[in-house]
């Protein structure tokens, strides 16, 4: 009887699930009821699949809104009706309008007007599926209105928002955080009524006793509706077919493995011919061909512009992919299984993930969208997160900003909270975890077989390709797979440095970036992995993974393919980890390994490491076949596997285990480490393509250091700070300038040995400025002076001032204080109004100014000002001296000893422990530039937390292990910086 109800994908509105609304009415006896939520249908194929299991008819609508200013409901009466009513959502959300009064021709739809809206328009004609909804607060204006004639168009329309105060009060919450004013500010017209709740079914129908005739037309009205779809039995709503038929997509993939196969394979034996046939006959059999097709066009199509890309994710696994150019990872090479991509029990179609530059990626996607025709992005939820949320009640409630910053970090005692931080308290904990806002998924694109509308609406973000409103989850149970297109920083640091290179060092030999295993083999590249010494490079330049591959002692290819796994947290939390690295040590350690895991992985001396290896020990060990090995793998993983078959897998491993000879105890062991890591490992063919590219960037980086760094810095760093970059660049030789007029870009730029900072870093410098600037210069040569510049440059006093304030016109032989002095002289305040250029350059006065006096502190502070980070050491700006302490390059002397090491906190990680408190991993840079890191245990993280950057002065004993330093605090103090000189009583002094 409900036909209008909210779940909290009524975004900033409802205030429960969608299964507590399944729970809701089966607390009030109520057998059938509409989810309709707001502008929205995230809710509806999540409903219609859980309804079932509470013994509840599902309908599904949208409940059309202006803010929120209900216009009319849409119910679907079947699956047409429900794509109209997405397209009719999708083309206003798309084009940003407002509903018009009246709801459009929507033949396969109920439509259903409330009462008040009907009233105030005084609307005349219905057409058949349009009705009027009362509510049993709008009963009483129905008996004095003319409408109650019209019997056959009266149903009951109760909306259903929240099931009790505290909902109630969460939603005015939320209303005040959507409207950015205070509760006690939010305007009635902007809250829902409390009355909107779901009243037992007897009750609303004793509301409705006199008018029996509402009650019958909205119960022919529901049984008049009934949308549905397949869930969770395999299906594929993805295109299935690319060319004309199956048949001749099947011989276009057979075509293209075997013209291809040659290049790839030029000896091939037997094993290769087999398993290319037994690969095709799987792909074929099980419909995936135009999966195959449709992502070999996507590869081919970036190839075809030049555009670098990666293949990756368990795709890697496959011969054919790699044949036909989809993955550039030896599948026979690395003993891939394909049965981790492909098997007999898959029914989905299998994940490729393939990697694009960050700046090409918009164009392979906008040849995604021109060249299938149902296509969208794969929506994802922004949910409210406890720090956030805390922040945003905070301020809908008034609270101070020392209040509000305390609550939203954590650092609290809840007992000496006063009342009303106790209640942003209590609601952070009932609003975290609802969606806020929707987003993009980070890289799925669907590629459909029918209208995307079929499945639910669509919106448009900033980017401008529509993007679907639900997520990857609900997708997937109703047969819809994402296409992986991504974007990574790491491919452009690659293209982006060769380009540097040829500009910086024309006669330069560069290596072809495709012959990997020249770098594979070279000992200088390896080194560099040996010590961890990979600022900058693609995931492998975190300390966390510094440490492993320098406790691990990598040199080689296979080593670091599987450090890429064994840094995941599954594995570590297994214990995994430190055995690896230990056997990799120690090779009378690995006599310790279960001769048949031993045997089953020799690569990884008997340990799990890669997902694949799941598989290996279920079918190598414990003898199941190899596509219930990939059923356990995919269980493990956290993929949608049923419980009842997990638990008969799982039976049929202890069995086989038993019948093998195994002890009880063995068997368990090796079923932990399968449950505890499997979820968090990567693929191994996932982990070789990230060891591929990131030994494309350790060739860079030996031998083009400072071009591979600025290429780092110009496509956004990595993990670091720019700071940081900036010190590995001054570390490789490189001299850092200021942004200068006459050298610097709106990136970095590099001249030999010196880099300039890219005129794109100065804070609230105008982009069009930067752009007017370097366009000037391109057409006309330099500047020659500040008067030559001001003739050239239509530029405001301020912009201009803070262009000489961090020192750009330097090349004028004339301080910047002297320049400033002029500039203020030469320009008016107000920005010129005229773009052309001067005909006829005015004569320019000259003023006798008296010498300025240089300060080093003021420039560090300017540029701290202008750029984020000063240019000088830090440790040039502490107030006090440093005393005597110990560098980072000795501290292999100091092993088992306490000392003092003064560092610039580089990075900082917050790790909870077991018993519930926390520890710091910090990683630090000495006043010679030599990293350090340090490790504070609970009782000192708790004494000396780690929370902003500086200088500190650390105290602490040196720990070694496996060949790898860091510092074990005791004692941290972060040492004071010598104050702006141009500050009076805390005012700075305008120059």
């Amino acid at each position: 009887m409900y036909l209008n109800c909210h779940t909290y994908y009524s975004l900033r509105y409802g205030t429960f699930p969608v299964e507590a609304l399944c729970e809701l009415a089966i607390k009030n006896k109520v057998k059938a009821l509409a989810v309709t939520d707001i502008n929205n249908t995230s809710a509806c194929l999540e409903f219609l699949k859980i309804a079932p299991e509470f013994d509840i008819t599902p309908l599904v609508g949208i409940d059309f809104r202006n803010g929120v200013e209900q216009q009319y409901v849409g119910i679907a009466r079947n699956n047409e009706g429900f794509r109209q009513l997405n397209e009719h959502l999708s083309h206003h959300l798309h084009a940003g309008k407002n509903f018009e009064t009246e709801a459009p021709q929507l033949s396969d739809c109920q439509i259903i007007y409330p009462l008040e809206k009907i009233l105030s328009r005084k609307k005349k004609n219905f057409r058949e599926n349009e009705f009027i909804g009362i509510s049993t607060e709008s009963l009483r204006k129905l008996q004095f209105s003319e409408y109650r004639k019209l019997k056959d168009k009266l149903v009951l329309l109760q909306s259903v928002s929240f099931r009790s105060k505290k909902d109630y009060n969460a939603h005015r919450l939320l209303r005040a955080i959507d409207n950015n004013t205070l509760l006690s500010k939010l305007p009635e017209s902007e809250q829902g009524s409390f009355s909107h709740q779901m009243l037992p079914q007897k009750k609303l129908e004793a509301q409705f006793e006199e008018f029996p005739h509402i009650l019958e037309n909205t119960r022919k009205l529901m049984q008049a509706c009934q949308v549905s779809f397949e869930f969770g039995r395999g299906q594929n709503r993805n295109l299935r077919v690319l060319g004309k038929n199956k048949g001749e997509d099947e011989v276009r993939l057979r075509t293209r493995c075997y013209e291809k196969l040659p290049k790839r394979y030029p000896n091939a034996g037997q094993e290769v011919y087999e398993r290319v046939e037994k690969e095709l006959s799987a792909i074929i059999k099980l419909g995936f061909v135009s999966y195959f097709l449709i992502n070999l066009e996507i590869v081919d199509y970036a190839k075809s512009r030049n555009y670098p890309v990666i293949g990756r994710g368990s795709g890697a696994n496959s011969i054919v992919a790699y044949i036909i150019g989809i993955t550039n990872v030896d599948p026979i090479e690395l003993d891939l299984y394909f049965e981790r991509f492909i098997n007999a029990n898959r029914k989905s179609p299998p994940d490729f993930d393939i990697d694009f530059s960050w700046k090409h990626r918009n164009d392979v996607t906008a040849h995604i969208f021109e060249t299938y025709s149902h296509t969208a992005l794969m929506g994802t939820y922004v949910t409210f997160k406890p720090r956030a949320v805390a922040r945003e009640l905070g301020k809908v409630l008034g609270l101070p900003k020392e209040e509000i910053d305390k609550l939203s970090a954590g650092y609290f005692n809840y007992k000496e909270l006063d009342e009303l931080e106790k209640l942003v308290i209590r609601y952070s904990a009932l609003i975290e975890g609802f969606p806020n806002y929707l987003s993009v998924h980070s890289g799925g694109i669907l590629i459909l077989n029918e209208d995307v509308h079929h499945y639910a609406g669509t919106f448009l973000p900033p980017k401008g390709f529509r993007t679907i409103q639900i997520d990857m989850n609900i997708a997937e149970e109703v047969g819809i797979h994402k296409f992986d297109i991504l974007a990574q920083r790491g491919l452009s640091k690659i293209t982006d440095a060769i380009e540097i290179i040829k500009r910086n060092q024309p006669a330069a030999c560069i290596e072809d970036m495709e012959n990997v295993s020249v770098f594979k083999k070279d000992p200088a590249i390896n080194d560099l992995l040996k010590v961890g010494d990979c600022m900058g490079v693609f995931y492998v330049e975190s300390p966390a993974m510094r440490g492993l591959l320098t406790k691990l002692q990598t040199d080689n290819y296979e080593n670091l393919v599987a450090a890429s796994s064994v840094i995941r947290p599954g594995i570590s939390s297994a214990g995994m980890k430190e055995e690896f690295i230990k056997r990799h040590r120690d090779p009378e350690r690995r006599k310790q390994a279960h001769p048949v895991m031993y045997k089953i992985m020799p690569d990884t001396y008997g340990v799990m490491v890669y997902q694949e290896d799941v598989m290996k020990v279920a079918y190598r060990f414990a003898g199941l076949d190899l596509d219930d090995a990939d059923v356990l793998r995919r269980g493990m993983s956290g993929k949608k596997t049923s419980g009842e078959q997990m638990q008969k897998i799982e039976q049929t491993f202890r069995e086989n285990c038993k019948q093998k000879g195994y002890s009880e105890e063995l068997t368990t062991e090796v079923w932990e480490q399968i449950s505890s890591f499997a979820g968090y490992a990567f693929p191994k063919g996932h982990s070789a393509s990230y060891a591929v590219e990131s030994y494309q960037s350790l060739y860079l980086k030996k031998y083009f250091p400072l071009e591979f760094m600025v290429a780092a810095l110009n496509n956004g760093g990595g993990f670091y700070t720019v700071e940081t970059y900036l010190q590995e660049i001054r570390k490789c030789g490189g001299t850092i300038h200021a942004p200068c007029i006459n050298k610097s870009d709106h990136p970095n730029t590099i001249y030999g040995n010196d880099i300039y900072l890219g005129l794109g870093y100065i804070k609230e410098l105008e982009t069009k400025v930067v752009q007017q600037i370097l366009e000037n210069r391109q057409f006309f040569g330099n500047f020659k002076s500040l008067d030559d510049f001001i003739d050239r440059v239509h530029i405001s006093v301020e912009q201009l001032s803070i262009l000489l304030k961090i020192n750009a016109f330097r090349f004028t032989g004339l301080d910047k204080y002297h320049l400033l002095w002029k500039a203020h002289f030469k320009l008016s305040k107000s920005k010129p109004k005229a773009t052309q250029a001067v005909l006829f350059k005015p004569k320019h006065r000259d003023f006798d100014l008296p010498e300025f006096e240089f300060s080093r502190l003021i420039e560090a502070y300017d540029q701290m000002e202008l750029l984020g980070f000063p240019l000088t050491s830090h440790f040039d700006l502490l107030k006090f001296p440093m005393k005597p302490a110990v560098k980072a390059a000795h501290l292999k002397n100091f092993i088992g000893k306490e000392i003092e090491i003064y560092g610039n906190l580089i990075t900082a990680k917050k790790t909870g422990t077991v018993n519930g408190k926390y520890m710091y991993f910090g990683t630090f840079y000495d006043e010679n530039a030599d990293i350090f890191d340090t490790v504070q245990f609970p009782d000192t993280a708790e004494k000396y937390p780690l929370r902003n950057k500086g200088i500190y002065l650390c105290r602490g004993k040196v720990v070694e292990e496996l060949g790898y330093i860091s510092i074990s605090i005791s004692w941290i103090s972060r040492q004071e910086t010598a104050p702006d000189p141009r500050l009076v009583n805390g005012v700075r002094l305008k120059v």
